[in-house]
């Protein structure tokens, strides 16, 4: 069945069959509730590839490429790319879709003189699994924390002078005590940059 996947470039016409995909591949994971309506542009050049099978998008992988060091990607050593985007249709996931994408990418963007992947994921024992598997290396991390109301939002966002009253809020932690913002948060998840360098 792997061998019957075409991975081409997108087109325009494959926005929606893009959306569906991603959308069903992300309602298992950490990243449930990242839903798009459209597909994402970027400011660089990017290698944007679909995986298709009987005419349907079964899997897509979105890289946003670097020219100058340092515009897309972490302060490390050669121009790399940023992974904002992979994704497989639960129905066609571990039959081998989003390693062919990576492979696929890596080929394009070793033509563009670039030396690294780098991709943001949370706390997924099977997204992490997949990526070391492939390679990558964990560099860095932060906290994603998720605030709601009766866990004392307004503590932290207080009612303003002009009647803004948060009543859920996301925002990122990145000082040095992850535990505590664990035990006062019901939902917070570890962010992890991984980094892929090539051969």
């Amino acid at each position: 069945m792997e061998d019957e996947v075409l991975i081409r470039p997108y087109r325009d016409q494959d926005e929606r069959g893009w959306v569906v995909c991603r959308v069903l591949s992300f309602l298992d994971s950490a990243f449930f509730d990242d839903v798009r309506r459209t597909k994402e542009h970027y400011a660089h050049r990017a290698i944007e590839l679909v995986a298709e099978r009987d005419d349907e998008i079964v899997g897509l992988i979105d890289i946003e490429c670097e020219e100058l060091h340092g515009t897309v990607c972490s302060d490390r050593p050669g121009l790399g790319a940023m992974i904002w985007h992979l994704a497989v249709h639960p129905e066609h996931q571990r039959q081998g879709v989003a390693t062919k994408l990576l492979r696929e990418a890596e080929r394009v963007a070793r033509g563009r003189g670039l030396v690294r992947f780098e991709a943001w994921t949370r706390d997924d024992a099977a997204a992490h699994a997949w990526y070391e598997a492939r390679g990558f290396e964990l560099i860095d991390s932060y906290l994603h924390v998720y605030m709601e109301l009766h866990e004392g939002l307004r503590d932290v966002f207080p009612i303003t002078d002009d009647g803004l009253r948060p009543v859920k809020m996301f925002a990122h932690y990145v000082s040095d005590q992850p535990e505590e913002m664990r035990q006062r948060f019901s939902r917070v998840h570890d962010d992890v940059l991984y980094e892929l360098r090539f051969e």
